[in-house]
């Protein structure tokens, strides 16, 4: 199973790289993904050339299924980012 890589590490990786300030790294990491998150919302696109595509994924209130009882339930529509992989990305798995 592979291990997670998480955003402290990342930010630790990009320091070493930099030497910049893992707070200003930190920064910018987190005034980034906000921006994404905010134009996902509008119902933009966000595109990062050579990494990938950002975007709105809207899933219609649907009936589903209780598991442990089988009762039918009330499913409400919801929203999500989808991340569609850009293709110089994927080349180089």
């Amino acid at each position: 199973m592979s291990e997670t890589y998480s955003k402290a590490q990342l930010i630790e990786d990009i320091a070493a790289k930099t030497d910049l300030p893992k707070t200003q790294i930190k920064g910018v990491l987190d005034l980034a993904f906000e921006n994404v998150v905010k134009k996902v919302k509008k119902g933009d696109r966000v595109a990062l050339a050579g990494f990938g595509t950002f975007s709105l994924r809207k899933r219609a209130a649907r009936k589903g299924r209780n598991p442990a009882t089988g009762e039918q339930i009330k499913i409400k529509a919801s929203k999500s980012i989808a991340f569609k992989v850009a293709k110089a990305a994927k080349d180089k798995l």
